[in-house]
């Protein structure tokens, strides 16, 4: 069962989404918000699979509560605003619902959650493997399998759920359902390290460090993120040569 809250705060608006998630085998209801505030203190109750919320609200609006979350869960943004559309896209909205909608629509909406809740836990379980002389690891993209030499990964970075591994021996980024904690336990550590959040870089392909940025050798830079400063300044105190 895939769990969600509903989140509107039009009464009627609100009773048509819950009716309508009651009639999805597959979903289960945990609680249903009559404002973005009330989703807050439901989430810290129970986190849930995927939120179905309204956009357009009053105190914090759906979009901005979306952007405030940590990890959100999957997000389906109802509204009648057709202008919040591309917003709704930027944070990375499974789908986009605009009232009036029918069950129709909401059946398609609810079918992309199942796709994504389906591909994530495919990918708990098979999305990365590691060979045991570290030279290659094998995740899941675009439903195939690809293998990825090590030595070629110049970093990769974290996109909401997602992760993009930039690659010497791909001309796009392979983009990877998973973690960054589980991608940092697969790389080989005397190779690669995280500097920021947000990026793991290959220490072999660094060309130069100035201030709080590392520059590869393919001319990206790459901020380094404050709790990782120290470690990476140690390695570099270690490779460091001097009179």
């Amino acid at each position: 069962m895939i769990t969600c809250l509903a989140i509107d705060d039009e009464p009627l608006a609100l009773k048509k989404l819950v009716s309508y998630i009651n009639k999805v085998p597959y979903l289960q209801l945990v609680a249903q918000c009559q404002s973005a505030r009330e989703a807050q203190q439901a989430l810290q109750q129970q986190p849930v699979d995927a939120m179905f919320i309204d956009i357009n609200m009053p105190d914090l609006n759906g979009l901005d509560f979306v952007k405030s979350l940590d990890r959100p869960p999957l997000i389906v943004f109802t509204t009648a605003y057709t202008e919040y559309a591309l917003e709704g896209y930027k944070v990375a909205a499974v789908d986009y619902l605009l009232k009036p909608y029918g069950f129709d629509e909401f059946e398609n909406a609810a079918a992309k959650v199942k796709r994504y809740c389906d591909l994530q836990e495919q990918a708990a379980t098979t999305t990365i493997s590691q060979l045991d002389d570290d030279d290659a690891i094998y995740v899941k993209s675009d439903y195939k399998i690809v293998r990825v030499e090590t030595s070629s990964i110049r970093y990769v970075e974290a996109m909401s759920e997602y992760l993009r591994i930039f690659s010497d021996d791909h001309t796009k980024p392979i983009m990877v359902l998973l973690s960054m904690k589980k991608m940092e336990e697969h790389l080989p550590s005397s190779r690669f390290m995280r500097i920021h959040r947000s990026y793991i870089i290959n220490l072999k392909k660094i060309r130069e460090v100035n201030k709080n940025h590392v520059s590869l050798d393919d001319d990206v830079s790459l901020p380094i993120g404050d709790i990782y400063k120290d470690a990476f300044f140690n390695y570099l105190n270690t490779k460091f040569l001097s009179k």
